[in-house]
């Protein structure tokens, strides 16, 4: 199976506060003091790059990207514009040169009809195909505004993400700045060098595309309240105990489960059912920790390892609706678990 290298973080870095400072004001301050201003931006910048992108690695390379051109271009930036929308124009620039060069990332119900749960379907795809989970923390850090906070986790929900890729990147872009990040329309035409109009072309486009997906936006696009609370620690107790009973009770007639890398993915608790007691039974006995993913609750997930332990699997992001969980991905692939801060390995 294909792995994700961990990014590393650059040592220039990127932020919201002084924002404003013009050339003058950004010459005179010393380095560190450079870095610091950009580092401010970070958390900003990585959500805007995996809105755009779908990947969350991918993201991360983004904006180390963006950082060294601000870094390296820093006297070049003329003040005519704040801090914040010149890196917004550096790294909207970054994500249209990657995006060129690339499919769009997707899920596995965005390509094909639901498999039967049998072993002979787990056919694996580059890890470049796959929409990669976000941690919260990572695009909302806790100390942040928390309406912001609460803004930016509704916008990184895996339906709305997969949703943005059917976009061409340009109206990717222009959707993302005006609607997410709520840019005038001016603002967002200085950015991309082009017209009002043009814009206002594009998000209408835009809206329409993302009409045409079906994205819940009233349930996608909503903060976690005590009766989802509830339900996701039933789910989890269910499944720690795999009592597969108890869990697929708690499942929508229509929920979905996928599993990337692997193309296959089921609809309806029944062949849900039958994956967890056969094909899928090796996950019993497994620890279990409740984390966040993409504005939505989660689960990562370490299976027994036959040398002791527990060793890292799936981080499984859970979405709900109406009391039921409507969807289930679990993400295999052990690298995303130190991108969580998450270990490896747990003791027996």
């Amino acid at each position: 199976m294909a792995t994700l290298a961990a990014p590393t973080r650059p040592n220039v870095a990127l932020g919201c506060q002084g924002s404003s400072r013009t050339l003058g004001a950004m010459t005179d301050i010393a380095t560190t003091d450079l870095e610091a201003t950009l580092e401010q931006h970070r958390s900003e910048l990585t959500g805007y790059c995996y809105r755009m992108l779908g990947g969350a690695f991918e993201a991360e390379d983004a904006v180390q990207e963006t950082l060294v051109r601000a870094w390296r271009n820093i006297d070049s930036f003329e003040g005519r514009s704040s801090l914040r929308s010149w890196l917004y124009r550096i790294a909207t620039n970054v994500c249209l040169d990657m995006v060129s060069a690339k499919q769009r990332r997707a899920r596995p119900m965005d390509l094909s009809p639901a498999w039967e749960p049998v072993v002979a379907n787990l056919v694996e795809r580059p890890e470049s195909t796959w929409i990669e989970p976000m941690p919260d923390a990572r695009v909302a850090p806790a100390d942040g505004d928390p309406a912001a906070i609460v803004e930016s986790r509704e916008s990184i929900r895996l339906a709305f993400v997969a949703a943005l890729q059917h976009l061409p990147p340009r109206q990717r872009a222009v959707l993302i700045l005006r609607e997410v990040l709520r840019w005038q329309a001016s603002e967002v035409a200085e950015l991309l060098d082009t017209t009002v109009v043009s814009v206002n072309s594009a998000l209408q486009r835009a809206r329409a595309t993302l009409a045409a997906s079906n994205l819940d936006e009233a349930d996608a696009l909503r903060e976690m309240d005590d009766e989802q609370r509830s339900l996701v620690a039933r789910y989890v107790d269910a499944f720690e105990r795999y009592d597969v009973e108890a869990l697929v009770a708690l499942l929508r007639e229509d929920a979905v489960m996928s599993m990337p890398p692997f193309a296959l993915w089921l609809r309806g608790p029944a062949d849900i059912a039958t994956w967890f007691t056969g094909p899928g039974i090796d996950c019993r006995g497994s620890r279990v920790q409740p984390i966040v993913a993409n504005g939505s609750p989660a689960m990562a997930q370490w299976r027994r390892d036959p040398a002791g332990g527990y060793s890292a699997w799936a981080i499984n992001v859970i979405e709900t609706h109406a009391g039921k969980v409507t969807g289930l991905t679990f993400f295999l692939d052990k690298k995303l678990f130190p991108y969580f801060g998450l270990p490896l390995h747990l003791d027996a």
